[in-house]
């Protein structure tokens, strides 16, 4: 089973505010057992998983990771909430927050419905995969930041994270997410205009967002550029 299921199992027994000894006793098992599936030891059997399910109230496809929804149903894309699409959607104090995301959210959209024309699986995925790991990366320094959380919420230990592991996943996205490109276009594939005037007939409005980010970020990379190579 994935490490995705100990994890559950451990988060769950937290929040319902019990022991070890406890959980173990309602699950009739021992508390050395229950301590071995929560960190991944060993792996249970059917029965088990059963028992955990009507004793956590949670379906079997949440325990093992493969939903969010406690009752197993998964979500569509047009069921999932989409902030972006409220008016006026200002984020609580901070206009600037608010700017910032927006131009995200914008640019981001033209990315994947380009990437959605080009229609490679591969190269959709790796994008995403890169995005929510930069989104991880950013909102665990967050999570972090006053020194007092407990990390327990997250799979990868503290340590692994310090020393770069999100870092390397991205590192990876990103190569599979080139690999995937290039293996499309050596198969002819195609691909969408993205030409100035074809961007800004497709997305109006949208295409500014995406030319700020590109301006923005293209300054700032230039000035670290210079800043450490003054010579050139």
């Amino acid at each position: 089973m994935s490490s995705d299921f100990s994890r559950c199992l451990s988060l769950l027994r937290q929040e319902r505010g019990v022991s070890q000894r406890a959980a173990a006793k309602e699950l009739g098992i021992s508390q050395a057992l229950l301590s071995h599936y929560e960190n991944g030891v060993r792996e249970p059997g059917l029965a088990f998983v059963v028992k955990a399910c009507n004793y956590y109230n949670v379906s079997a496809d949440f325990l093992l990771g493969r939903t969010l929804s406690r009752d197993g149903t998964t979500i569509g894309a047009d069921e999932l909430y989409d902030y972006s699409a409220e008016k006026d959607n200002v984020l609580h104090g901070s206009i600037m927050a608010t700017l910032n995301k927006k131009l995200l959210v914008n640019s981001v959209g033209i990315l994947f419905d380009l990437l959605g024309k080009v229609g490679h699986k591969g190269a959709i995925m790796a994008a995403s995969q890169y995005l929510s790991t930069a989104v991880y990366r950013l909102f665990r320094h967050l999570y972090r930041a006053d020194g007092t959380q407990n990390e327990d919420f997250f799979s990868v230990t503290a340590r692994h994270f310090l020393v770069g592991v999100a870092n390397a996943d991205m590192i990876y996205s990103e190569a599979n997410y080139v690999d995937a490109l290039a293996a499309h276009a050596k198969e002819k594939g195609h691909f969408p205009a993205m030409n100035n005037d074809a961007l800004t007939q497709n997305y109006p409005g949208l295409y500014q967002s995406l030319l700020q980010i590109i301006h923005t970020t293209g300054e700032r990379i230039n000035r670290s550029t210079q800043a450490r190579n003054p010579e050139r």
